[in-house]
């Protein structure tokens, strides 16, 4: 018992301390040596090199290629003003009357097109800030409707997206990023319009209401100036303001990430002869294995190339928005990889073999029902999707796998499940997106992680029981 005491202690002061505004680096590994020091079968230092670091270094290998790939791809957007006109487009076509349904479009659209979540933030909150102070609404309310848009329906939800909570299913179900469209859909529809009636239910109890502090701690926030004529104020949906790419340019890039990767996944590498991943020194390894990943590492690498050649004389500074970038990816992939050392950590305890059959037993003849249980406790106790799947896979992954095939329920089934299953207790409040979104709005968890969870936990719980429901009675589709 004093194994379990020590995962639950972990986990408690994991979440309080994250709450509190403690760094994940730090957290991870040393709550990860608490639960390993109140096991009593846990070697201290073995656990922290053998377990953490490996589990650490391996995800980092694994895919620090697709984070340093988005983290440039985001920035590029971010730099040349594509980021914005996506947003300001949106914004001025839908109306300020509509600022809620502007912000989590604009963020849809750029996460579902492969900007980092984070870099997201950052651009668009601007212009949400403008938005909610014409519309009279409260501050308070902009964090979460910014993780509606890039946390929900998009990471984890809407086929070909190319998230990397989308990707890490793949070599384990050998399965494509469109795996199960339509449920994916289905699933993504249902936590958009839960989300968006939660917020619509808060503006309406909260507009015109007094937000001073949170405005306050935003900053000045200024409107955009009227444009001369020719320059946007012919439509709702005109040219862009000076200096930005029109929209057509703005989501050009977008719209080559999520079309490359398909044709690359479904076309360009399974027509070439890959025989050579059956020999050293790239074995053991399948085309099936590799393809996602290659499918979206090339449809990025081109869509940013892309995204140079059209925005080339708006890059100032093309070499140090590269470097840029490819130091942004590095804190992202450093925090969630630390998370999957914890995960790693409380997995190797003979505790946690206890809670694995617990979890495997709740329902032993339903294996989605118990995978999306798994996955969602998982990604709860790391505080990350990413991390959260990667350690259920890498440590459930062959036994799902094994039991669906005996009962008939085919991998991409499995893949769109484990995915979905990822966006829910992910968001608690050791959440790092969660800490990263509320440090950016100046705004602490007091005031603004109510609605977060609504939208970004509740939300996305009811998606995932519509789509195991929906899964056991009418399969994958």
């Amino acid at each position: 018992m004093s194994g379990i005491a020590g995962i639950a202690l972990a986990l408690v002061l994991l979440v309080w301390l994250a709450y509190r505004g403690v760094s994940v680096l730090l957290l991870a590994p040393l709550l990860a040596m608490l639960a390993a020091l109140l096991s009593a079968d846990a070697p201290l230092l073995a656990s922290y090199t053998q377990v953490f670091m490996k589990a650490l270094g391996g995800f980092i290998a694994l895919y620090f290629p697709l984070f340093l790939l988005g983290a440039i791809f985001g920035k590029l957007m971010q730099a040349c003003g594509a980021a914005a006109a996506v947003a300001d487009w949106i914004g001025a076509c839908l109306g300020a009357q509509r600022a809620i349904l502007s912000i989590v479009l604009a963020c849809a659209i750029l996460t579902y097109g492969g900007v980092s979540l984070f870099v997201v933030a950052f651009a668009v909150h601007p212009i949400a800030a403008a938005l909610f102070e014409r519309a009279r609404l409260p501050a308070r309310l902009i964090p979460a409707t910014i993780a509606l848009g890039a946390f929900t329906f998009t990471m984890t939800a809407l086929p070909g997206t190319p998230a990397i909570q989308n990707a890490i299913p793949m070599p384990y179900f050998q399965t494509t990023p469109f795996a199960a469209p339509g449920l994916g859909i289905l699933a993504g529809l249902v936590m958009l319009g839960l989300g968006m009636a939660w917020l619509n239910w808060r503006a309406r109890r909260l507009r015109g209401r007094a937000d001073p502090c949170a405005h306050a701690a935003a900053g000045p926030v200024q409107a955009p100036a009227p444009r001369p004529p020719g320059q946007g104020d012919g439509g709702p949906c005109g040219a862009s303001a000076a200096g930005t790419p029109p929209a057509w340019a703005a989501l050009l890039p977008i719209v080559l990430v999520v079309a490359l990767n398909y044709v690359f996944s479904a076309h360009v590498f399974v027509a070439l002869d890959t025989s050579y991943l059956a020999l050293a020194p790239y074995a053991p390894a399948t085309l099936a294995q590799v393809i996602g990943i290659w499918s979206i590492l090339c449809a990025l690498a081109l869509s940013i190339l892309a995204l140079v050649a059209f925005n080339y004389r708006r890059l100032d500074g093309l070499r140090r928005i590269l470097d840029e970038g490819a130091n942004a990816a590095l804190l992202p992939i450093f925090n969630t990889a630390s998370l999957v050392g914890f995960g790693a950590v409380i997995a190797s305890l003979a505790a946690f073999a206890m809670l694995r059959d617990a979890v495997l037993g709740i329902a032993p003849g339903q294996p989605l029902i118990s995978l999306a249980i798994a996955v969602n406790l998982l990604a709860g106790i790391t505080g990350s999707a990413s991390g959260g799947m990667s350690i259920a896979l890498e440590t459930l992954g062959p036994d799902y796998l094994a039991l669906a095939r005996s009962a008939g329920i085919a991998p991409e089934l499995l893949h769109r499940v484990t995915t979905i299953a990822t966006g829910g207790l992910d968001s608690l409040p050791h959440n790092g997106a969660v800490i990263t979104l509320l440090s950016i709005c100046k705004l602490d968890h007091r005031r603004a992680y109510g609605d977060i969870f609504m939208v970004a936990v509740a939300g996305p719980l009811a998606a995932l029981a519509v789509v195991v429901t929906l899964g056991t009675l009418a399969g994958s589709f």
